[in-house]
């Protein structure tokens, strides 16, 4: 069996079937390598003492506290200022793709995998930090919601509809945003999930409204590996996933070009996501997790 490490990788997830088992071995494989980070101490600093109460972990207890006041007491996070936290997840049908073995030979995820994969971990994260968290998931508009809570039952019931959902439809990535940023009640952290193959100003404008909202906005912009690095060679035929349309070229002589839009494309939303106050995290199924849930964490730092 892989080094808890190992759940980090993309390739090594694919091989686990059960959503909840994926969710927990990269949590735990994220965990286990934080102590050597910048944000180690993350989970042991703690700025005042609360009384236990029945369902805290007796872990926390503080047996020094204990020893002094003949009474249990345990710590209380820097960060355990309770968040609403929303889960924004493209149906597009573009976010089924995948080019099948990555470069490293491996077997990749699609991007909406990937995705699924990331939301289930922050899930994981967060029920386990006791904020509630819900879930959107859209196309051309919101298919699916599930308000948020931070009871351990809500943890299933999340991943169950996470496992249910398939990308097929057409998107509009910018209606949905707007639909979503009109149900919310309170401030949230409304973390998404998108491929972005759509117009760019409708889905620009969209984050601007949740920022002015008062919401925290963190957007994990998914490609596939291969959108990324191009690695086609030759007359290859290329079909547009949610138009079917067909289109045949030379990749090679392609290949600097694509590059250079793909590259164009993210920092475009890369500026306008810093002027408007949003964080942009660009992903590639190829990558391990961690990274995303660094930025989730340093997210949550922020807001506690």
């Amino acid at each position: 069996m892989p080094a808890v490490e190992q759940y980090l990788k993309p390739e090594v997830i694919r091989q686990i079937k059960r959503l909840d088992l994926r969710a927990q071995f990269i949590v735990k494989g994220y965990l286990q390598g934080l102590h050597a980070s910048p944000f180690h101490g993350y989970s042991v600093e703690f700025s005042e003492h609360r009384k236990y109460t029945q369902g805290d972990d007796p872990k926390d207890i503080d047996w020094l506290a204990y020893a002094k006041t003949d009474r249990y007491y345990v710590k209380k996070f820097e960060a355990e200022t309770n968040i609403t936290g929303w889960l924004a997840m493209d149906l597009s049908r573009s976010m089924a793709y995948s080019h099948g073995p990555t470069q490293r030979g491996k077997l990749g995820l699609t991007k909406f995998d990937y995705s699924i994969c990331i939301a289930a971990a922050l899930a994981y994260l967060m029920i386990g930090q006791q904020d509630p968290v819900g879930l959107a998931a859209f196309d051309q508009k919101i298919r699916h919601s599930l308000p948020p809570k931070s009871k351990r039952t809500q943890l299933a019931t999340l991943l169950a509809l996470l496992a249910r959902l398939q990308p097929t439809g057409e998107t509009d990535i910018g209606g949905s945003l707007t639909q979503l940023a009109a149900m919310l009640r309170h401030s949230s952290l409304v973390m998404i999930f998108s491929d972005l193959l759509t117009d760019e100003e409708p889905v620009l404008k969209a984050l601007r409204r949740l920022r002015h909202g008062g919401h925290d906005v963190i957007l994990f912009h998914v490609l596939d590996e291969a959108e990324v690095k191009f690695p086609f060679r030759g007359l290859t035929d290329f079909e547009e996933p949610e138009t079917g349309e067909r289109l045949e070229l030379d990749a090679d002589g392609f290949r600097a070009e694509y590059r250079a839009s793909v590259e164009e494309f993210r920092e475009t939303y890369r500026r306008e996501c810093l002027e408007s106050g949003v964080d942009y995290v660009p992903l590639d199924t190829g990558m391990p997790f961690d990274r995303a849930l660094t930025e989730y964490l340093v997210q949550r730092r922020r807001r506690g």
